[in-house]
């Protein structure tokens, strides 16, 4: 069983998720800001469907990128050294975050529901949360979102619409982040997609250990900007 949270509540510590389903923590509470800024220092998010109730998860082991093991092939090396895409950083947030939320193919739903994309716009608003964006012939085309807190970054969801859209987004945001000195890169559950690009399995134990360093440090100064050799 895991534990209802009202809205007072603490979470319970990340060693008491289940490992069936991995990382399911609690059920409850709510998305306002202190309570997802308190999860995420805590190595926890929220994930759940429409038709569901608030879920907490806190998976082992955890999927991470450090942004300098950050692996690009030939062919995407080659497209980001090209002038084809303009990438930019924290201007389209909202436009991202719709454009995660269309159901992918083959999928009738999405977990990004309302109320989500609401707190994550509030997360925005407040300076935690960023977007990445690819932008092709002044189009929106692809891109990414997540919540950054010191030096560390949680990666939330990516879309695209045009072949690489989204790749050039991650690997530009990684880059930015090695820039400045971001220590890792949460990618929360292993994927091959991810895998391809360097992300690796850690302990959860491992994962937090590294948060609790991370998470104290001074925020980049906003608004976010990428450097002209990354965002050409």
């Amino acid at each position: 069983m895991i534990p209802w949270l009202g809205s007072g509540d603490p979470f319970p510590e990340v060693e008491r998720a289940l490992a069936e389903p991995n990382g399911l923590l609690a059920a409850g509470a709510d998305l306002s800001l202190p309570r997802l800024l308190e999860a995420y220092r805590s190595g926890i998010f929220p994930w759940f469907a429409n038709d569901q109730p608030i879920l907490w998860w806190s998976p082992d082991p955890r999927t991470v990128l450090f942004p300098a093991e950050m692996k690009v092939s030939r062919s995407l090396a080659r497209t980001m050294r090209s002038t084809r895409f303009e990438v930019r950083a924290d201007t389209a947030f909202d436009e991202v975050i719709e454009a995660c939320r269309q159901p992918r193919r083959g999928e009738s739903g999405t977990w990004i529901t309302e109320a989500m994309a609401a707190a994550y716009g509030a997360l925005h608003r407040a300076g935690f949360a960023h977007s990445v964006e690819t932008w092709l012939d002044g189009n929106l085309v692809g891109g990414l979102y997540g919540v950054a807190l010191g030096k560390a970054f949680f990666g939330e969801s990516m879309f695209t619409r045009v072949s690489e859209a989204s790749k050039v987004a991650l690997v530009a945001l990684a880059r930015q982040l090695e820039h400045w000195e971001f220590g890792v890169i949460d990618c929360q559950m292993n994927t091959a997609h991810l895998a391809s690009f360097g992300a690796r399995e850690i302990p959860r134990a491992e994962f937090t250990r590294r948060l609790r360093e991370l998470v104290h440090y001074a925020p980049v100064p906003l608004p976010w900007r990428l450097e002209p050799t990354i965002a050409r």
